[in-house]
């Protein structure tokens, strides 16, 4: 069952990254639509905050996936001077300090979404969308993050 969770997990961390590349396309979508928008002399109301909110999502997203591929920068010129259990004391420390930071960066951004939805909270550029709808990919993606990095943090307890 173990097993399991952990391939799903997996999983799910490589689909957060292919939902991060989707952002990025949709940002390259939008720069491309203003600078062929001021060619031809129209404005669409709302692209630049749509790229931001598109950067926002794909950071996010693209967090649990890069953390799994080793892609964080971590302390492995630290940690290769070190074996045995003094390595896995110091990485289980350290997994510990990012299981929490994590865990209260996704509690405040689930905990802002849900502000944001109650008072139905409306951006300040152009577009004046309702903030809530940027905000959930920004929450999910820090949910899965943390997810990913309690992952770990349980793997690293198990292993020998």
């Amino acid at each position: 069952m173990l097993k399991s969770i952990d391939k799903n997990l997996n999983k799910l961390y490589k689909f957060s990254g292919y939902i991060a590349a989707f952002f990025l396309i949709l940002i390259a979508t939008f720069i491309l639509i203003g600078i062929s928008s001021r060619i031809f002399g129209f404005y669409i109301r709302g692209l630049a905050e749509y790229s931001g909110y598109c950067m926002a999502s794909a950071s996010f997203f693209a967090l649990s996936y890069t953390f799994v591929e080793g892609g964080h920068i971590r302390i492995t010129l630290f940690l290769e001077k070190l074996s045995g259990l003094k390595k896995k004391i110091v990485e289980t420390w350290c997994l510990s300090i990012a299981v929490f930071f994590s865990g209260y960066l996704s509690f405040y951004f689930i905990k802002m979404l849900i502000i944001s939805y109650q008072f139905q909270e409306r951006s300040e550029g152009a577009d004046e969308i309702l903030i809530w709808i940027p905000q959930t990919t920004v929450a999910l993606g820090s949910l899965i993050f943390f997810i990913c990095v309690f992952h770990q943090f349980i793997l690293n307890l198990f292993k020998k």
